[in-house]
């Protein structure tokens, strides 16, 4: 019995949380509800046009809302990228690789994405990031740290978004140990 209000109170909240927004049908509707859209976050333009377009299924709203966001100034993709960019550099400590990935994936073009992360890389030190974020990882590590540790922080790095000789030179100058490179774990297996 107890399973049976467990699963239904479960399908309830997944109902009202994943549920289709209501559907607008006005042009200033649809309006209202993506500048409180904006208000929660900044959004890129095509994550702005899908959000619209779960809302309304008229195309041609969708259009002149996006236009009109686009000549306010509220949804400008470069801007967005720029500050995104920053945000996952200076804030989480990412690499370039990652910051690309994961605006690409919010729909930002990559003519934006380039001057975003040229823009933000003449302000940051890549290496400097590596080592902070490998001093902090080898503070966690308990006891000696062998081959296991050190090829679990080197793929941790790389999954943050640096890339591999940057990595490679930081661990080997930190752990004054020899560091293989992709290619030499290649020959070896």
């Amino acid at each position: 019995m107890r399973l049976l209000l467990v699963t239904r109170q479960f399908f309830l909240y997944a109902f009202l949380v994943f549920s289709k927004p209501r559907q607008l049908d006005s042009e200033s509707a649809l309006y209202d509800a993506a500048i409180k859209i904006l208000m929660r976050r900044a959004h890129s333009v095509h994550e702005m046009k899908k959000a619209l377009e779960r809302r309304c299924e008229d195309a041609s709203l969708v259009k002149n809302v996006l236009a009109r966001l686009k000549q306010n100034g509220y949804i400008d993709d470069a801007r967005y990228a720029t500050q995104f960019a920053r945000q996952r550099t200076e804030g989480r400590n990412q690499g370039k690789f990652r910051v690309a990935r994961d605006l690409r994936a919010r729909g930002v073009p990559d003519r934006h994405i380039e001057v975003a992360l040229d823009e933000v890389a003449q302000q940051t030190d890549e290496a400097a990031m590596v080592r902070q974020r490998i001093e902090r990882k080898l503070r966690s590590f308990r006891g000696e740290i062998d081959d296991r540790k050190l090829a679990s922080l080197y793929r941790s790095l790389l999954r943050a978004g640096f890339s591999a000789d940057v990595v490679r030179r930081e661990l080997r100058s930190v752990t004054r140990e020899e560091v293989p490179g992709v290619d030499q774990e290649a020959e070896t297996e």
